[in-house]
């Protein structure tokens, strides 16, 4: 508090010298200065506790107007002239803050400015994308709010992805219910955490006393405590809750700079607190600790993705003429913007780009920016190919489950063998997930649904070769090759193809669509078959050709 009374005393003081004539009675005038400066001084104090506002001169600009105006108005004749003169400085200071959104357009682009690539890396199909939807590991956390102590005093705070372990999780605070159950608890028992991409995973109930929470009040408001600690800090975004590879919870917030005036913002780093302790750290963003994901706000994500969008060619532009204007989408799941994970490891913001024109749901392109450094690429797509943006995509999936009244949550653009597919989970009216639903963005009429996004990959690769594209190698898994002599073997018809499943007589299961391998129809027990496939780990290796001797030509 000792910054909040020293620049309150300060600019209680400045307003008593410019609101009060000093031409006045002596006696009056210092009367009239220490009960302005006074109760200015504790409505500041007041304000600065209650708003949270920086601690920043400039954010001081409109009580200046209203007192040089005050000081011109009530005082006369020469002192009048002078005050009048500070009255027109202090206009021109405001002029300048108001207008500074007008003309920081160009500098504002330069901050959020992406580097540009056609396309994403192929996905890796033996891996499990990070794809339940936040919603529906809500509804399981509120679910199992039995397990928390004293239930009635809490609710669940913000949803939060990350990866812990190298598993990527959910994780969501208790928080407060009300200004009573505060008073009465004190601290705040834990927080909830469940796996990100098993959907039949449980959420469990991690114990973590934490008493500097975004639902406490007074001194132990977890943003009042970050001001009172970084009272000059610029901060963008909302608390988000990290925790560490031992488990310990830290909240967070993003900080930076205004690009001009105090208008736009550029990110610089986050400050850190221990909720049980109340240690406070500040760390530019190169310095973030390596267990903390999410360290450039999705609200600062998606600020930056509508300058990158909107100014390209200036303020006036994004206004009338519109010349390359791309509209950031705002179907992402945190800020319009939705996290994942890249194969990297690392935790991206993912958003997609469509047109300003009305009932145009074709997209522009999309971007992933880095949440650790705040680095953004942004991706055309194949300029050849019309590419269906997220919003479309959601709009087949309505169509397709009309009559159950499902929808589709979280649609993120993946690259599945070389084609650019947008994958969403769909859920019931009871937020209940279903199924994970695989449409192409190029081709709409090339689409599929399964259990799990693994057995969605499954089909939709069947489906791409049905359509006549060509499916490109995405997984990474070693291509090898087999003889062997066929054990069992079960067929199975799979739309307008028929599936064959085999076991070797090296204890090793394959599988092969008789649209890759027309002969595999006819395979029976004691073929000699000569095998090539990709060692992917699955109970059944997909196989990319199969010979069987004594039928097909060698």
């Amino acid at each position: 508090m000792t910054f909040v009374f020293i620049i309150s005393a300060v600019a209680a003081i400045v307003t008593a010298l410019l609101v009060v004539p000093l031409t006045a009675k002596r006696k009056d005038m210092v009367s009239s200065l220490i009960g302005l400066a006074i109760s200015t001084f504790i409505l500041l104090v007041i304000v600065y506790y209650l708003t949270n506002l920086d601690r920043n001169w400039t954010a001081l600009w409109p009580w200046l107007v209203l007192a040089t105006l005050a000081g011109m108005i009530l005082s006369k004749g020469m002192e009048q002239k002078a005050k009048g003169v500070l009255f027109l400085a202090s206009l021109v200071v405001a002029i300048y803050m108001l207008f500074a959104p007008f003309g920081n357009a160009d500098k504002k682009f330069e901050v959020a400015k992406m580097d540009e690539k056609v396309e994403i890396e192929a996905f890796d199909e033996t891996k499990t994308p990070a794809s339940v939807p936040p919603q529906f590991a809500r509804n399981k956390m509120k679910k199992a709010f039995g397990q928390v102590p004293n239930t009635s005093y809490y609710e669940l705070g913000n949803l939060q992805i990350q990866k812990v372990n190298e598993e990527y999780v959910y994780i969501a605070p208790v928080e407060f219910s009300g200004f009573f159950k505060w008073w009465n608890g004190d601290v705040t028992p834990g927080y909830f955490t469940m796996s990100a991409t098993d959907s039949s995973d449980n959420p469990e109930f991690i114990e973590a006393d934490m008493t500097y929470t975004p639902s406490s009040y007074f001194h132990k408001n977890l943003e009042r405590h970050m001001r009172m600690k970084h009272p000059t800090k610029i901060f963008y975004g909302d608390v988000q809750l990290e925790i560490d590879e031992d488990g310990k919870p830290y909240y967070i917030r993003s900080y930076g700079k205004f690009i001009s005036a105090r208008n736009g913002f550029d990110v610089e780093g986050i400050v850190a607190v221990d909720p049980a302790t109340g240690q406070t750290d500040a760390y530019v963003l190169s310095d973030v600790p390596a267990f903390i994901d999410g360290a450039v706000s999705p609200e600062t994500v998606s600020l930056q993705n509508s300058y990158y969008g909107k100014y390209i060619h200036g303020f006036m532009n994004s206004l009338f003429g519109k010349k390359d204007v791309k509209l950031p989408s705002d179907e992402g799941t945190e800020a319009n913007v939705s996290p994942i994970f890249g194969e990297d490891g690392q935790m991206y913001y993912f958003t997609d780009f469509t047109s300003p024109k009305e009932g145009v749901d074709s997209m522009l392109g999309y971007s992933l920016t880095d949440g650790r450094t705040g680095k953004a690429t942004y991706y055309t797509g194949n300029l050849e190919d019309s590419y269906m943006d997220s919003q479309g995509a959601l709009q087949i999936i309505e169509k397709k489950f009309i009559e159950k009244k499902w929808e589709g949550e979280m649609p993120v653009l993946y690259n599945f063998y070389g084609e650019a597919s947008w994958l969403t989970p769909v859920l019931d009216s009871n937020g209940f997930l279903q199924n994970y639903f695989i449409v192409s963005a190029a081709n709409p009429e090339i689409s599929v649904y399964g259990n799990t996004p693994n057995e969605a990959l499954k089909l939709y690769k069947t489906a791409i070769q049905r359509g006549g594209s060509s499916v490109d190698g995405s997984s990474k898994a070693e291509e090898k090759s087999v003889n062997g002599t066929v054990a069992r073997v079960f067929k199975e018809r799979v739309g307008d193809f028929t599936q064959v499943s085999f076991l070797l007589n090296n204890k090793e299961n394959y599988i092969v669509s008789s649209e890759i391998s027309p002969l595999a129809v006819y395979m029976a027990e004691g073929d000699i078959v000569q095998v090539t496939y990709l060692d992917t780990g699955e109970l059944f290796l997909p196989v990319k050709e199969v010979t069987i001797k004594g039928i097909e030509k060698e």
